[in-house]
């Protein structure tokens, strides 16, 4: 049995722990070494159980606590080759910590971890597929401007899915933001919008995934009771908490877990 604790989600900072509380791996570190610490705590949970941390890009709200975590901690970071070189060259690795290139599957503390491209405006971009030691399938998706054939191939068969619901198309057209990031945000390699993403959740839960978490919720452009109105509309001919189980993973924990 494995639970999957959205720790941090949001434009600001993203970090995610799937295991139990003994053993179990962090996807990202996007905020202080201090914050990840607290909320690890907040769930019952220590640093000592995490095996390994997985990065899906490099941009700030993915890395931020890295490079202190791993000064302290002797925690594997596992990468792809771009990103591992980027994390590199910028001394973003702490001295306790071993850099690794993640291969086509990579096991550590009984999870099998397999790392599959998305698209979005960085050097490389990833999701993870992660197939826990009782051979349930969890998937880890954000920050992607639509879902390509190879992210649903990747998602299909998960028995659980976090996926990006990043903005409400109304709110980020209305909002505040200048027009060229407004652009970037809405482009095939930027982030996914509420109607995206519960139209790929409607093919997954027809495929038998069970289990949605919401996340990477834009604090600016998005709520998350409008995240979830817009995927239980659209999801038509599902019935929610029967055929599924919906949250929003909220931008700081509140003590949230989804148990596979």
């Amino acid at each position: 049995m494995a639970r999957v604790y959205p720790l941090f989600s949001s434009s600001e900072g993203n970090c995610t722990y799937i295991g139990s509380s003994k053993c179990g791996i962090l996807i990202d570190a996007g905020v202080s070494c201090k914050k990840i610490l607290s909320a690890l705590s907040d769930n019952s949970l220590d640093i000592s159980a995490v095996k390994g941390i997985f990065i899906t890009h490099e941009h700030s709200d993915h890395i931020k606590g890295l490079k202190v975590l791993t000064s302290y901690y002797n925690i594997p970071v596992f990468a792809q080759g771009l990103n591992a070189q980027y994390l590199a060259d910028e001394g973003q690795i702490g001295k306790f910590s071993d850099l690794q290139v993640i291969g086509e599957k990579t096991e550590i503390c009984g999870f099998e971890v397999k790392a599959f491209t998305t698209p979005h405006d960085t050097r490389q971009s990833c999701g993870y597929r992660i197939t826990t030691p009782d051979n349930k399938v969890i998937s880890i998706c954000t920050d992607l401007g639509n879902v390509t054939d190879e992210v649903h191939a990747n998602l299909l068969g998960s028995e659980l899915v976090l996926l990006e619901a990043n903005y409400d198309y109304n709110m980020l057209r209305n909002g505040p933001y200048p027009y060229p990031l407004k652009k970037r945000i809405s482009s095939p390699n930027g982030h996914l919008d509420n109607r995206d993403s519960a139209k790929e959740l409607l093919r997954l839960v027809e495929s038998g995934t069970t289990r949605l978490i919401l996340g990477h919720l834009s604090q600016h452009n998005n709520r998350p009771e409008l995240a979830e109105l817009t995927a239980q509309s659209l999801m038509e001919g599902v019935r929610r908490n029967i055929d599924y189980i919906m949250m929003t993973a909220p931008v700081e924990t509140g003590g949230e877990v989804m148990i596979v």
